[in-house]
């Protein structure tokens, strides 16, 4: 308790020290508070206006053609435009169209004007509902107004003429690929045409070269094979015409214990057989056709017998007519045989010779093949990047035509901007208050200052506590009644001093409030 005491009787002795140094409030509050007062009336009246507009950015083309047409995020190029609203560009733009250009003459002048329209102009969003709201403050309420307006203009025409300028300019770029790939698939496709006519001989139409050289390869043998074959055949029947026994024996096969020739009828009674047995799974024996076939295999073997009866009955003679029938027929067909032969000679000959015209070539064959692979990988890599291409133009035309018949940005006016009837600044109150602290402030801090500088005893307890003897009396001055009476004119002049600032205080703020210009009726 003693110390608090003593803490509240240290906060009174710095009260009595400034108190008694007033004199340095009173000289401070008038230097400070009447400059400051007509300074905040003088300034002059600012206005202030604003505009309000809803971006949707939702689109129902979006999900409808999702995959097929390419879509740019539609909030990110707001934000992208909203961020690059305050641009030098766009800031000058602003400056010619509201026509405050005209009133610099400088540059100097015109780099002021571009600093200050940049720091004015505020555009703030609320990021949940898209509302951008565009102010802007100016001594001119039609400025104002106009500079919002612009601002707005080229907030809503730069994000759809920038999308319409982006689908331009990426429209030109995929043209002038598409031209250069065509082109250079043109110039792929000559060279690999021109490749292939100038090594056909080497070039096999499917497969490499090994591929090709196993195929003739293959082709020879078959040849040679089939060759083999026809000799053996023509050498088996050749064996035949040796004379009439031999000739019989040539064309008879064992059937049981009795020889029997091979006829003319012989495939045609197999062929019936076979028939019959068909008909037989599906019909009964006294079905028609199974009744004809039976006839028509009896009489096949009885024209069989007779003439193998025919056969037998002339075997002992020479100029027997059958049996020359045979051996012309065999003659025949050994003829045919041998030109079969012939002509196989000729395709073996064929394949020979190319498999010698590729060996001759094996050393030249793999830097052809991979100058001919080379070139194809070139022309199959155009060939992709040349049809991506085309995809991309046709994705790209379909989401241009997507976006003139349904505008991917909505941009709908919520508040427009409008002249401002009442100035909205400068806050004269805030300003006419800072001032009167200042002025009360500054007094009080040089007057505390100057009482711990040069401290002036107020009581008897200041003397024990700076000594630490004890007082034991003091003196009355002689001329008390007249340090009152002074005491008293400095508390009167100081009272009507501060009444004074007080008062011009209260007049300048209810003027404010009430908008009147003071130092306009002054002046005039």
């Amino acid at each position: 308790m003693q110390d608090f005491q003593q803490t509240v009787q240290v906060i009174l002795d710095y009260i009595r020290g400034v108190w008694i140094r007033k004199r340095y409030l009173i000289i401070c509050s008038w230097l400070i508070c009447p400059v400051g007062f007509f300074y905040v009336a003088s300034l002059p009246d600012v206005y202030e206006s604003d505009a309000q507009v809803y971006v949707d950015t939702r689109s129902m083309l979006e999900p409808l053609l999702a995959g097929i047409t390419l879509y740019n995020d539609p909030e990110a190029e707001v934000l992208m435009m909203a961020q690059t609203l305050k641009s030098r560009a766009n800031i000058e733009e602003i400056a010619r169209e509201s026509d405050l250009d005209i009133t610099v003459t400088t540059d100097a002048d015109y780099e002021v004007l571009i600093d200050e329209l940049t720091r004015g102009i505020n555009l703030s969003s609320t990021n949940r509902s898209n509302i951008y709201t565009i102010a802007f403050e100016h001594e001119n309420p039609q400025t104002a107004r106009t500079v919002v307006q612009e601002t707005l203009d080229i907030f809503v025409e730069g994000s759809l003429g920038g999308n319409r300028r982006d689908s331009d300019t990426a429209t030109r770029f995929i043209d002038e690929q598409i031209a250069e790939y065509e082109s250079r698939l043109s110039e792929a496709e000559q060279q690999r045409a021109d490749f292939l006519r100038q090594h056909a001989d080497v070039l096999p139409l499917q497969g490499s070269f090994q591929s090709k050289m196993q195929s003739l390869q293959e082709q020879l043998n078959a040849t040679r094979l089939m060759i083999a074959e026809l000799q053996q055949k023509a050498e088996s029947l050749q064996n035949r015409l040796t004379g009439n026994r031999k000739s019989a024996d040539s064309f008879s096969v064992q059937s049981g214990s009795d020889p029997t020739i091979t006829t003319r009828f012989d495939e045609r009674i197999i062929n019936a057989e076979a028939r019959l047995d068909e008909l037989k799974l599906r019909f009964t024996d006294l079905h028609p056709d199974v009744v004809e076939t039976k006839d028509l295999i009896s009489s096949l073997e009885a024209a069989r017998e007779k003439e193998i009866e025919e056969f037998l009955t002339a075997e002992g003679t020479d100029d027997s007519p059958v049996l020359s029938q045979f051996n012309q027929e065999i003659t025949l067909e050994i003829s045919r045989l041998e030109g079969e032969v012939a002509s196989l000679r000729v395709r073996e000959k064929s394949f020979v010779d190319n498999i010698n015209e590729l060996k001759s070539k094996i050393d030249l064959v793999p830097q052809i093949e991979a100058e001919g692979l080379a070139k194809n990988r070139n022309y199959s890599i155009i060939k992709q990047k040349y049809e991506e291409l085309l995809t991309r133009k046709e994705a790209a035309d379909i989401s241009q035509r997507a976006k003139v018949s349904s505008e991917e940005l909505q941009f709908r006016i919520v508040k427009p901007p409008l002249v401002p009837p009442d100035p909205t600044g400068p806050n004269r109150f805030i300003f006419y208050t800072g001032v009167l602290i200042a002025g009360f402030g500054v007094g009080i801090g040089i007057a505390f200052l100057l009482s711990q500088l040069t401290p002036i005893l107020v009581r008897g307890q200041q003397l024990t506590m700076i000594t630490g003897m004890p007082i034991l009396g003091s003196v009355t001055h002689l001329n008390l009644s007249q340090i009152k009476k002074k005491q008293r004119l400095h508390l009167a002049f100081f009272l009507v001093s501060s009444g004074i600032l007080l008062f011009a205080y209260a007049v300048l703020v209810a003027a404010d409030i009430m908008n009147i210009d003071l130092i306009g009726k002054v002046i005039s």
